[in-house]
């Protein structure tokens, strides 16, 4: 097993799908650095902070589609599970169990994509 097959199985991720939509290892590796480089989940915690929840629901939507296509499956499903929360704008229930389930899984995302560079 290769270092960026143990990386996506160390963060829950899809690595044979995402190689075959990437076609290339080189490919992952810089779209996987864009995403790390990219700070979404602060992004998404200022507009919850700031109760701005059409904003927050672009951020953790953007979140789930970048994890979608980079194959890190973890994140996505805890990103989606926060979208679906914030879809009609101010949620009805308490979000903070999503949100703290999102910080796990990005930091232990960002974990995994440091050990790899």
């Amino acid at each position: 097993m290769d270092a960026l097959e143990k990386c996506y199985e160390e963060m829950g991720g899809d690595y044979k799908g995402v190689l075959g939509r990437l076609m290339k290892e080189e490919r992952i590796i810089r779209f996987l650095i864009k995403f790390k480089n990219d700070n979404m989940l602060h992004t998404l915690e200022e507009a919850l902070n700031e109760k701005q929840w059409e904003e927050a629901f672009r951020a953790a939507h953007s979140i789930k589609g970048v994890c979608a296509n980079l194959g890190i499956s973890q994140l996505e499903a805890s990103s989606s599970d926060l979208t679906e929360a914030l879809r009609d704008g101010e949620p009805k229930e308490d979000i903070a169990p999503l949100l703290g389930k999102v910080r796990e899984d990005y930091e232990l995302t960002m974990k995994v994509l440091d050990a790899l560079e």
